[in-house]
């Protein structure tokens, strides 16, 4: 076995190869590579990607890189499978939360006063304008952000580009592509930490072919006007989601869906929440509640490590 940690899209990543030949390590050593860039293409806070580019010509068609173009495809399907509810067009409400630069940079605490009027999500559209020169058109107003869409779709390709080799698994901040069983046939052991305890894990599972998402209102938060804000928006408010859920993961046929399906059972809250996951016959969900409650639905108990 051989693994790769480094940092990427302000997150914690690991990459792993179940083989331990200099071919692997090779290999791995290309994945932080992959995904600066990546990153060059996706990430708001550098001035000069071609996401900012793009936010800049909303009212004019603007032609994408088969990056930018394949992370919209993820994001337009992600919108199109939760009924709206995890949407790419949701960048002025992040900024109007406060998330109006890296995470790194509101660890102080930073609090923006005040609250700007925001458009309806009706009035923010993507128009697909060419799909063979990938040219698009973004409504007057409207700005993209793919947040956890863009790291899903990382760790799918980063994945996929490693299984050619060996068994893989990759771990974009929560996000996990998994190629398949070990070597050897036996499942990948992933724990799921414990938002009520940071340093504890709620349970231990054994996951082969599939993708694995965890998204939380525990860890990606601050303080605006002394209240606490955090990063999963509710397009049906603008405003960061009320809900009971603290966290929620889920496992799916693979990582960009499980990173849709986190953020929708989150944004929908326990009850809700919990009766979507029942719904969809491919998922299996758990969610951490904020009173410390954890509910699982009827799927997911097959694959805990007992």
């Amino acid at each position: 076995m051989r693994t790769l940690t480094f940092r990427a899209m302000g997150c914690s990543m690991l990459a792993a190869m179940d083989e331990d030949s200099p071919r692997a390590a090779e290999r791995l050593a290309s994945v932080p590579k992959w995904f600066e860039a990546w990153e060059q293409h996706l990430s708001r806070f550098r001035p000069d990607s071609e996401l900012n580019r793009v936010n800049l010509s909303a009212g004019n068609p603007v032609q994408l890189s088969e990056t930018m173009w394949g992370v919209l495809q993820a994001a337009l399907k992600a919108s199109q499978q939760s009924q709206g509810l995890v949407m790419p067009t949701l960048l002025a409400a992040l900024e109007n939360a406060g998330y109006d630069r890296s995470f790194e940079a509101l660890a102080d605490g930073v609090t923006h006063a005040g609250q700007k009027s925001l458009p309806t999500n009706g009035q923010l559209k993507v128009t697909l304008l060419d799909e063979a020169s990938r040219t698009i058109q973004l409504s007057p107003g409207a700005r993209l952000d793919f947040g956890g869409v863009a790291k899903g779709w990382a760790a799918h390709q980063a994945m996929q580009r490693l299984q050619a080799y060996a068994p893989a698994l990759v771990n974009a901040g929560g996000d996990i592509a998994i190629s398949g069983l070990q070597s050897d046939g036996e499942p990948w052991p992933v724990g799921v930490d414990d938002p009520m305890h940071p340093d504890a894990q709620l349970v231990m599972l054994k996951l082969g072919r599939c993708g694995v998402a965890t998204s939380g209102r525990d860890y990606r938060r601050w303080q605006q006007n002394g209240a606490w804000q955090h990063h999963i928006i509710d397009p049906r408010t603008g405003q960061p989601a009320e809900t009971d859920v603290l966290s929620a993961t889920v496992i799916a046929p693979d990582v960009r869906q499980a990173e849709m399906a986190t953020k929708t059972a989150l944004i929908l809250g326990s009850q809700a929440g919990l009766a979507w996951l029942e719904a969809q016959a491919s998922l299996a969900g758990m969610l951490v509640l904020e009173d410390g409650q954890v509910l699982q639905d009827s799927r997911f108990e097959k694959y805990i490590w007992r």
